[in-house]
């Protein structure tokens, strides 16, 4: 591609055109001035000097202020009086104008897009850019309204609970450090889907996971019957003791991953294809009958992988106690782990946070949109369907 080539005729118009700028920023700025003046005036009646009855009050100077508009920055002096009574509609008018812009940063910057690239946005927009030190701090007066979402009471009971973690970078102590960002997901009695909690901890334990789930039930967290998660030790043994009461478990998908470390690296593909298959089933009695032939067919060629499904697959069937439409939602954690993929496509251009707040600032803000977006949309599962599997689960128990 040709490079188009300045001519001069060409630099006298950009000189011109900056100059007709430099101009018209002027006479902006002399009309605001003016502007300033007459109100001040209307607001003591009285000009500057003017002695009269009906003046109600004295001028006491000028402080300087900057006001933002299209054809540039405007270095303005405003006028004050020693009764404090001034107040001009010109500022009014910019706060609106400047909220509406401290709004649209924010979004920007929750939908993933830099502090840098902000800055030049900005500079854009409206012939000011903004340090990223300033869109930084501009997005702190979001953390009221966060800390309102992460600590709101939860009023109705949520049957099931969705857990999993994922892994930020964070600065800290001139070091960078994997900070885990704990979720949990509920769906409540009318079937949509709710961000319960996003929190951060140094890492995945038995003791973040449990002070975790105590939060949520020091905030109301009540009717979890059903838990989904993957089989991380310390999430497991906090299931069991902070929900005692639920049944759980443990995500598939999860499960076919930790299969591949009992098999020969050159395996046969159709093994787990065919295990995987089991999870299609209508209902328990298929399902363990399918296991055990596939238990038989590949026990003589990969023995250590058939002993260690055969120790640990009940955990993977739990869902089958569920209607049947509801299996394929609730037999692993896909549902959290779509979030988790939205969520490293936004922090993935920060890269660095930092700081841990800035990190779970940000991470909370788009579970926040993800969760309005969710109560908008249509319902997730149909729990009428549960509370009658239920009823119809506790007949067959009584008849027994």
């Amino acid at each position: 591609m040709t490079r188009k080539q300045s001519t001069p005729r060409t630099k006298q118009w950009k000189e011109l055109i900056e100059q007709d700028q430099d101009l018209l920023r002027g006479l902006v700025r002399d009309a605001v001035q003016t502007i300033l003046e007459a109100e001040m005036d209307a607001c003591l009646q009285a000009g500057r000097g003017e002695r009269t009855e009906q003046r109600l009050g004295c001028r006491a100077g000028y402080y300087t202020r900057t006001l933002i508009t299209r054809v540039g920055k405007l270095e303005l002096r405003v006028p004050q009086d020693r009764q404090g009574r001034f107040s001009t509609e010109v500022f009014e008018r910019y706060q609106r104008s400047e909220k509406a812009l401290v709004t649209a940063l924010m979004q920007m910057y929750i939908q993933g897009v830099s502090t840098r690239k902000v800055k030049a946005i900005t500079e854009e927009l409206c012939g000011h850019s903004f340090p990223a030190s300033t869109v930084s701090d501009i997005n702190k007066k979001l953390d009221v309204q966060l800390k309102a979402f992460a600590e709101r009471r939860l009023e109705e009971p949520y049957a099931y609970l969705i857990l999993d973690a994922r892994y930020e970078r964070v600065r800290e102590d001139g070091a960078i450090r994997c900070r885990a960002v704990q979720i949990a997901i509920g769906i409540n009695e009318d079937g949509r889907r709710c961000i319960l909690a996003v929190e951060l901890a140094n890492r995945e334990s038995h003791t973040s996971w449990r002070d975790f789930l105590v939060r949520l039930r020091e905030r109301g967290l009540h009717g979890v019957e059903f838990v989904v998660s993957d089989h991380h030790e310390g999430l497991r043994n906090a299931i069991f003791e902070s929900l005692p009461e639920a049944a759980w478990q443990r995500c598939y998908v999860h499960f076919l991953r930790n299969a591949l470390d009992h098999l020969p690296q050159k395996a046969d593909g159709d093994c787990l294809q065919e295990l995987r298959w089991l999870y299609d089933r209508r209902n328990l009695e298929e399902a363990r009958a399918d296991l055990s032939a596939w238990l038989q067919k590949w026990a003589g060629k990969y023995p250590k992988l058939c002993d260690w499904v055969e120790e640990n697959i009940d955990d993977t069937l739990t869902f089958y106690r569920l209607p049947r439409t509801h299996h394929k939602h609730m037999k692993s954690t896909n549902m959290l782990e779509r979030l988790n993929e939205e969520i490293y496509r936004r922090t993935h251009v920060v890269r660095i946070f930092p700081n841990g707040e800035s990190c779970l600032r940000l991470v909370r803000a788009l579970a926040a949109e993800v969760h309005e977006n969710w109560i908008e949309a249509t319902r997730y599962l149909n729990m009428s369907l549960y509370k009658e599997h239920k009823k119809q689960l506790r007949l067959l128990e009584a008849a027994a």
